[in-house]
């Protein structure tokens, strides 16, 4: 918490300017002492014992000592310091940004002059803006940084924080096709099923059309993964390649058109109140074929019309 004892116009006062909440203030404090104490603790008595082979006991102790409480100072100035550096980390992309803006005209203006820089600043702003790639890929590293301020603001309005204050650290961003992709550590006292009736809200949030919230690592539950939705590319018109290779002066074969139906012939069907048919209960059996008699066999005749069938 920072404060500030100037005054605004009108003779107004203008109060307190609060960087970091007064809970996540408390609870750091509270976790830097027991860390330096652990510390110390600890490192002495490592340091101590093992000096103590090699000096008297009293001067091991006392380096123990010094030891301890030089590594308990840097947890504790860590610890401390966590709030500022989870604010810095917040907005290092401007940062950074501003240092490269403000340290590369200061070295353009010393090592060249007023016609050269702005021949160099028409050529790096006007070549992404002018290229429709270069555009593209600007606005879309740009809707990253602003949908991890967009994320904190919705975790800081409506996400219940853990006890100590804490809210999701936003990890990194990177452009997709349909919107932007972030990683997301959440702390002690927040589950994925807390965020998940809340898509909604996070849409709302992150100015996008849905929101999808996904587990990220299957070894860690607290490492999620945002995927902010602001485009459906399943949409667009794709052009497929195989209507160039139709000749044009291709004859359009004439064809004829049947009679289209307009109601159903469902003879099958009975009419409404009509007696239902027998069921069938399955093809009648047939009989077995018999094999035709043989006819009786001629008698064979002799000379003078002798039978002789007995001599055959």
């Amino acid at each position: 918490m920072f404060k500030s004892s100037g005054r605004r116009g009108f003779g107004r006062s203008s109060g307190t300017v609060t960087v970091i909440e007064a809970r996540v203030h408390r609870s750091s404090a509270r976790r830097a002492r027991v860390a330096f104490l652990v510390t110390v603790f600890v490192v002495g008595l490592l340091t101590a014992t093992v000096a103590a082979d090699r000096m008297h006991p009293v001067f091991a102790l006392i380096l123990g000592l010094i030891t301890g409480g030089v590594a308990g100072a840097a947890v504790w100035a860590l610890v401390r310091v966590w709030p500022v550096l989870r604010l810095l980390w917040w907005w290092t992309p401007e940062i950074l940004a501003g240092l490269v803006l403000v340290y590369g005209w200061v070295a353009l203006a010393r090592h060249t002059n007023l016609v050269l820089r702005l021949v160099v600043v028409a050529v790096l702003v006007g070549v992404p803006a002018g290229v429709p790639y270069l555009r593209r890929r600007v606005v879309a590293v740009a809707w990253c940084v602003i949908v991890r301020h967009r994320l904190r603001t919705c975790f800081a309005q409506f996400i219940h924080a853990n006890q100590s204050g804490s809210l999701p650290l936003i990890l990194w961003a990177r452009p997709t096709r349909v919107g932007e992709r972030v990683w997301v550590q959440l702390r002690p006292g927040l589950a994925l099923r807390d965020l998940e009736h809340r898509q909604d809200r996070i849409a709302v949030a992150c100015w996008a059309d849905r929101v999808v919230i996904e587990r990220a690592s299957t070894g860690n539950a607290g490492y999620l993964r945002f995927d902010i939705k602001r485009r459906d590319v399943l949409t667009a018109t794709v052009g497929s390649p195989l209507v160039d290779l139709v000749d044009p002066a291709t004859p359009t074969p004439l064809r004829t058109v049947g009679q289209t139906p307009t109601a159903l012939d469902l003879p099958d069907i009975p009419k409404p109140g009509a007696s239902k048919p027998t069921r069938d209960t399955g093809p009648s059996p047939r009989k077995p074929a018999t094999a035709p008699a043989p006819e009786p066999a001629t008698a064979a005749a002799g000379v003078n019309g002798e039978d002789v069938t007995d001599w055959i």
